[in-house]
This record gives structure tokens, C-alpha cells and sequence, in this order.
């Protein structure tokens, strides 16, 4: 069989057969492309979407219990249905940043919900009795947690514990842009996590 040279062709010619290989590349490229879309499962996100960190208990990414990020201090108090919500310390302005936990819990403290602009916006735990969203606890070590959330937590380290770590979720999947932090001591375990909305989430010092 004979070749064809280009070189003996007209432009004309050489300039459509090149744009004919183009059209076929681009339709084969689309129909891969629909075919890989259709061959997810309904409901299901594709390849290396970050997936929401599961509620554990009442422990959520968008809030805790039947309290929900963006809810104000009065409607805190009359939603919760535990011990009645009492200011952790002086809150003589609503607005700034304070904190309400339930009356008569022991230490160390087992919740603070976190207010700032009268907006619910974090809470945090240092007991090992209330898990957090993914299933840490205070007491696991960094391999534990490593187990439960995988490559999902960021490390860096502590601002105030030498040789100790923070480790961070990057903004949740979910509803919310929320992150979950757990705080880590130089032997590598859990002193406390929380959970909660930037910036406060960041605030190392807490309302302080």
C-alpha cells in the first residue's frame, strides 16, 4: 500500500484532516468524561473531595448537641436541655467574647460553648468522657488519631507547650466551614479539642 505524504498535499486538505483527529480527541476526551461521572455511585462525591468528619454522640462539625453554630447566648439557653448554661466567668458585655457551660460540671472542664457577637462559634472539651466528631478523645495519642482521621489533620507546633502539637482538620465538608483542633502535650496525647468556626477557632488563649 502506498503512503500518502503530507507534504504532497494542499494545505486546504492537511488543515481539515488535522481538524477531524482534533474533533475525534475532543468527543473521546467528553465521553471519558461522562463515563467516569456516570460511574459514580449516586450521592457519592468524586476522587479526593474532602469528606465531612461524622458526628460522634453530640459532638458535630456545625455544633454540639441541639445547639447549632449561629445560634445567640438566649437561644442557647433555652434550647439546651442539660444543666441550665451559666457564664464560665464575668460577661458583662454580651457581645464580646465569652463563654457559657452547664451548671455544676466538674473539672476539668467537660464543655464551653464559645460566644462572640452573641454568636455561637465554638465549643471545646478537656475530659475524656465526650468524644469528639471522628471519635478523639482526650488521652489518645497522635497514632490513634492518626487511625481515626487518616491524613486529615495538619500538625504544628504548640504555641505555649514545648515539644507539644496542634493538630488541625482542614474546613469541614459539611454544612459549615468549621475545624476540629486537638491540642497535644510533649508525650504526644490529648489535652483538650474543640471545634468551631475562623477565626475563633484559632484563639489559642480561648476568650482570654
Amino acid at each position: 500500500m502506498r503512503l500518502i505524504r503530507t507534504a504532497a498535499l494542499p494545505l486546504a486538505l492537511v488543515l481539515a484532516l488535522a481538524a477531524c483527529n482534533a474533533d475525534r480527541d475532543t468527543a473521546a476526551a467528553v465521553d471519558a468524561s461522562t463515563a467516569a461521572i456516570e460511574a459514580l455511585e449516586p450521592g457519592t462525591e468524586p476522587p479526593g473531595a474532602a469528606d465531612a468528619i461524622p458526628a460522634s454522640g453530640d459532638s458535630r462539625m456545625d455544633g454540639y448537641a441541639v445547639l447549632d453554630f449561629g445560634m445567640s447566648a438566649e437561644e442557647a439557653r433555652t434550647d439546651w436541655t442539660g444543666n441550665p448554661l451559666e457564664p464560665a466567668g464575668p460577661a458583662e458585655d454580651p457581645m464580646a467574647c465569652h463563654h457559657l457551660s452547664p451548671a455544676g460540671q466538674e473539672t476539668p472542664a467537660q464543655l464551653a460553648f464559645m460566644f462572640e457577637d452573641d454568636i455561637f462559634v465554638r465549643y471545646s472539651a478537656e475530659s475524656d468522657q465526650i468524644t469528639a466528631p471522628g471519635g478523639g478523645r482526650v488521652g489518645m495519642d497522635e497514632a490513634a488519631l492518626a487511625g481515626l482521621y487518616g491524613a486529615r489533620l495538619e500538625s504544628m507546633p504548640h504555641k505555649y507547650v514545648e515539644g507539644g502539637k496542634v493538630l488541625m482538620s482542614p474546613e469541614d465538608a459539611g454544612t459549615l466551614p468549621s475545624q476540629l483542633v486537638f491540642e497535644l502535650d510533649a508525650a504526644g496525647r490529648v489535652t483538650s479539642w474543640r471545634v468551631g468556626l475562623a477565626p475563633q477557632i484559632g484563639y489559642v488563649e480561648g476568650c482570654s
